[in-house]
């Protein structure tokens, strides 16, 4: 047997998960800046945590590109660089397609359904982060059915990532009509049948919202 199944839960995993969660949100809405400094003392102290579940919180927002270490500059919010932005979509757009594919033979009325009132919601908020947030819930809704989750997991991730340039930019862009009427798309080309057509406005539409987010940090001068 292995010796780790006899071993207790570990409790620090779970202040990790919370911190990292914190720490996520505010990196998103922009309440820590690009070059923040992030502190692993302030942090422990904040949420009254040992530094090994703050280092663990630390660990899983690198991987995730939202902090970054630099030798004598301690840990940073991670800059909104171009190479960034066009990683970020590439690997949506691949990864989102094939969740798609993989979910759609298992997509139910009820999934559809899901999807159909997160779009609703999307169409009627009259906030960003609203909208926002009815947007990944509109994404999630069509790709769970998938059932992998280490690769939703992924795409949850890079959703996370999205939104984070998402609202550096989107009320410059006004985007939100566009990316409506390409949810509605898919979801018409779902209902139908047609798999394939899904894919490719998906495919098209994450790439497309990729290019405008970029252009518009460019404009901006944000990177």
């Amino acid at each position: 047997m292995n010796a780790h199944v006899l071993q207790p839960p570990d409790p620090d995993r779970s202040v990790a998960e919370r911190i990292a969660e914190v720490l996520t949100r505010r990196i998103v809405l922009g309440e820590l800046p690009p070059g923040h400094k992030v502190g692993q003392d302030l942090v422990a102290a904040e949420f009254r945590a040992s530094h090994v579940p703050v280092r663990e919180a630390f660990r899983r927002l690198e991987a995730r590109g939202l902090l970054v270490s630099e030798p004598r500059r301690g840990v940073r919010v991670a800059p909104i660089a171009p190479e960034a932005v066009h990683e970020v979509t590439e690997m949506r757009a691949a990864l989102e397609v094939l969740a798609l594919r993989e979910a759609a033979e298992a997509l139910t009325d009820a999934d559809l359904q899901e999807a159909r009132q997160a779009l609703a919601a999307e169409e009627e908020s009259g906030e960003l982060i609203v909208w926002e947030e009815a947007n990944r819930r509109f994404h999630r809704a069509l790709v769970t059915p998938c059932r992998m989750p280490r690769l939703l997991q992924a795409i949850d991730d890079l959703h996370q990532a999205s939104a984070r340039y998402l609202l550096a930019t989107w009320k410059s862009l006004d985007w939100e009509p566009r990316s409506d009427a390409e949810h509605r798309a898919i979801l018409d080309a779902l209902t139908s049948g047609d798999v394939e057509a899904a894919a490719a406005v998906l495919r098209e539409h994450i790439l497309a919202a990729g290019r405008a987010l970029r252009q518009r940090l460019v404009a901006l001068g944000r990177i």
